[in-house]
C-alpha cells in the first residue's frame, strides 16, 4: 500500500498554507496511479519522489500532479517534500530533478521549524498580448481601471508560466469571483499554470492570490512557483533592487494564511523561494 504523507507549506500550523500530498517512494507507481492519488487527495498538487537514474547523494526525481494532470513544477510541494525528506534524513542540501529542470533545495532548522529554500530554474518574463489581457480581465470580471499601472501585466516563468496582474487596491484583490471555464480556456491556450494576482502593500511586501482552474481547483492557497516567477518579474521590470528580500502574504482570503519569502541576488538570475512546512495530522 502506498504511503501518502500530507504536509502544508509556507505556514507554521496545519491550518495555514498550502497542503500537498507526498509519496517519498513512488518507484512502483504508474502515471495513472500518481494522477489517481492526487485526485483522491484533492490538493492543488502532490509530489512523487524516486531516486534519479544516475543516483547521487540526496538527489531525487520529483514529479508533480494536480487532480487533473501532471504539472512541470510546483513550489509548495517542493518545499513540503524537502521538509519531509529532512525529517527523515536530516537538514542540509538536496537536489530535485523536476520536469522543469534541476532545482536545488536547502533545509534548515529555524527556531524549531524546518524551513526550505528552493532555487528556481532560469526565469524569464514575456509581454502579454492586448487581446489576451482583455480576455483575462473579462474572465476575472475585473475592469481594466482596477489594475495598478505601476505594475504592468506580464507572463513570468520560473519553472511554470504565470500571468501577473496587479490590483490597485486590497479590496479589488479580495473580491475574487471569476468565470472558471472562460479563464481555464485562456490559460490552456497560453500554457499558464496560475494567474498571479497581486497587490503591493509596501516596497517589499505584497498580498497575492492564484486562481488555478487548470489544476481543477478555484484557487491555490500558497504558490511557490508563482512566487518565483513574480520575483523574476519584479527584477525584470526594475520594481525592486537587484538584491532584495520580498514577503508575499497568500491564503488569508481563503482562511489558510501563509507567508512566502522571495530572495533575489545580484548577479544570479535564479530566484529563491523560502518557507516552513509542517505535517498535517
Amino acid at each position: 500500500m502506498t504511503n501518502v504523507l500530507r504536509y502544508t507549506a509556507f505556514a507554521a500550523h496545519p491550518a495555514g498554507g498550502n497542503p500537498a500530498g507526498i509519496v517519498l517512494d513512488a518507484s512502483a507507481l504508474s502515471d495513472d496511479d500518481m494522477l489517481k492519488i492526487a485526485a483522491d487527495l484533492g490538493y492543488s498538487e502532490s509530489a512523487f519522489v524516486t531516486p534519479p537514474p544516475a543516483g547521487g547523494d540526496r538527489a531525487y526525481t520529483v514529479r508533480y500532479f494536480s487532480p487533473k494532470a501532471e504539472v512541470p513544477f510546483c513550489g509548495h510541494a517542493t518545499v513540503a517534500t524537502a521538509v519531509a525528506l529532512a525529517e527523515r534524513d536530516g537538514t542540509g542540501d538536496y537536489l530535485f530533478h523536476t520536469p522543469a529542470g534541476e532545482v536545488p533545495v536547502t533545509v534548515e532548522d529555524a527556531d524549531g521549524l524546518l524551513r526550505a529554500t528552493l532555487t528556481s530554474v532560469a526565469p524569464h518574463v514575456e509581454d502579454v498580448a492586448d487581446a489576451d489581457l482583455a480576455e483575462a480581465l473579462e474572465a476575472l470580471r475585473w475592469p481594466a481601471a482596477d489594475l495598478d499601472p505601476a505594475l504592468p501585466p506580464r507572463i513570468g516563468y520560473a519553472g511554470a508560466r504565470h500571468l501577473v496582474l496587479a490590483a490597485a487596491t486590497r479590496e479589488r484583490l479580495a473580491d475574487l469571483s471569476y468565470d472558471f471555464d472562460r479563464l481555464l480556456a485562456l490559460m490552456c491556450r497560453l500554457d499558464l499554470t496560475t494567474v498571479q494576482l497581486v497587490w503591493r502593500e509596501a516596497d517589499f511586501t505584497f498580498h497575492v492570490r492564484d486562481p488555478f482552474p487548470v489544476g481543477g481547483v478555484v484557487e491555490d492557497p500558497a504558490t511557490g512557483a508563482a512566487a518565483a516567477a513574480f520575483g523574476a518579474y519584479l527584477r525584470e521590470l526594475g520594481l525592486v533592487p537587484a538584491e532584495a528580500a520580498i514577503t508575499l502574504h497568500q491564503g488569508a482570503d481563503m482562511g489558510r494564511p501563509g507567508t512566502l519569502t522571495v530572495t533575489l541576488r545580484e548577479g544570479d538570475a535564479r530566484v529563491r523561494v523560502s518557507g516552513t512546512a509542517v505535517p498535517i495530522p
